[in-house]
C-alpha cells in the first residue's frame, strides 16, 4: 500500500516560482498559500489563498494555514522569513541568480518534496528547450547589443539570468559586468549616459509591477541617439515571464526575447546592415 509522499505536506509559496514548479511536478495539493503576484499557472490564483507580496506577508493568515514549510526568494523577503522563523515555521529562502541556478533550484525543490526523479526530468526538459533556442539563434545573421531594464527610477539593469537568456537567444547584454551583483542596489545606474555610450540595438523593459513605457524611455535626454530608440526597437517582456527566477523565464520569457532578436536580425539582413 502506497503511503503519504515524502517531504512537507503544507507549503506556503511566498513567490511565484515554487508555485509554478510544484504544479509542474504534480505536487500542487501540497500548496496551501501563494503570493498575490502569482499569475502562473492561472489556476493557482483561483485555487489558493493569497497570503504574501514581495516584501510583506499576512503572517497571521500564513500561521492559520498551519504550514510545515514556507518558500521564498532572496534578501527581499528576509524580514518575512525572519518573522515566520520566530513564529515556528520552517523557511527555505533560495537565492539562485543564474540559468543553471534556476534548473538546480527546480531539482532541489523536487528533492525536498520527495519527487527527485520528476524534478530531474522536468529540469532536463527545460534544458533541452534552452538548447533548441540556442541552436536556432546560432543561425541568425547578426547578434544585437541588448539593454534590459528592470526598473526605471532609479534605472536598474544587469540581472544575471536575464543576461544569460539574452545570450542564449542570440544577443549580447550590454552590461555583463553587473551580472555578478546579486543585489539590485549594486546594479543601479546613476544616470542613462552609460546606456547611450553602449548604444544598444534593442531595449527590453520589464518594470516589476508596472507597465513598461517605451515613450518615456525614448524621451530621456540623449537617448534619441541610441540605435534601438532610433529604430523603434523598444519592447516589453511582461515581468511575470522574466523577473521570476523560475520556469517561466526559461520558457515563455526566453521565447519572447528570442522572437524579438530574430525579427531584428532578419530585418538587418534584409536591409544589408
Amino acid at each position: 500500500m502506497k503511503g503519504q509522499p515524502a517531504g512537507p505536506q503544507r507549503i506556503v509559496c511566498l513567490t511565484e516560482e515554487p508555485t509554478e514548479t510544484l504544479y509542474a511536478l504534480g505536487a500542487q495539493d501540497r500548496i496551501v498559500g501563494i503570493s498575490g503576484f502569482t499569475v502562473r499557472p492561472p489556476q493557482a490564483r483561483r485555487e489558493k489563498p493569497k497570503v504574501s507580496a514581495f516584501t510583506s506577508a499576512k503572517v497571521e493568515a500564513i500561521l492559520a494555514l498551519k504550514p510545515d514549510l514556507a518558500i521564498g526568494f532572496s534578501d527581499i523577503q528576509a524580514d518575512i522569513a525572519a518573522e515566520l522563523v520566530r513564529r515556528g515555521v520552517e523557511v527555505w529562502i533560495a537565492n539562485h541568480r543564474s540559468v543553471e541556478g534556476i534548473l538546480d533550484y527546480i531539482e532541489r525543490l523536487g528533492a525536498l518534496v520527495g519527487l527527485p526523479a520528476e524534478a530531474r526530468a522536468y529540469a532536463d526538459g527545460l534544458r533541452r528547450g534552452l538548447d533548441a533556442v540556442e541552436a536556432q539563434a546560432a543561425l541568425l545573421p547578426r547578434r544585437p547589443k541588448v539593454y534590459f531594464e528592470e526598473w526605471d527610477e532609479p534605472i536598474i539593469t544587469g540581472i544575471r539570468w536575464v543576461g544569460e537568456l539574452i545570450r542564449i537567444a542570440g544577443g549580447d547584454d550590454i552590461f555583463p559586468e553587473l551580472s555578478v551583483e546579486p543585489l539590485a542596489k549594486a546594479r543601479i545606474l546613476a544616470n542613462g549616459d552609460p546606456v547611450v555610450e553602449r548604444a544598444p540595438d534593442i531595449i527590453l523593459g520589464s518594470w516589476c509591477g508596472k507597465k513598461f513605457r517605451p515613450e518615456r524611455v525614448a524621451a530621456r535626454p540623449g537617448w534619441g541617439a541610441i540605435p534601438a530608440v532610433r529604430d523603434g526597437e523598444l519592447h516589453e517582456i511582461k515581468s511575470p515571464l522574466i523577473l521570476q527566477p523560475g520556469p517561466a523565464a526559461l520558457t515563455d520569457g526566453i521565447g519572447g526575447i528570442a522572437a524579438i532578436i530574430a525579427r531584428w536580425s532578419q530585418r538587418q539582413a534584409r536591409s544589408g546592415n
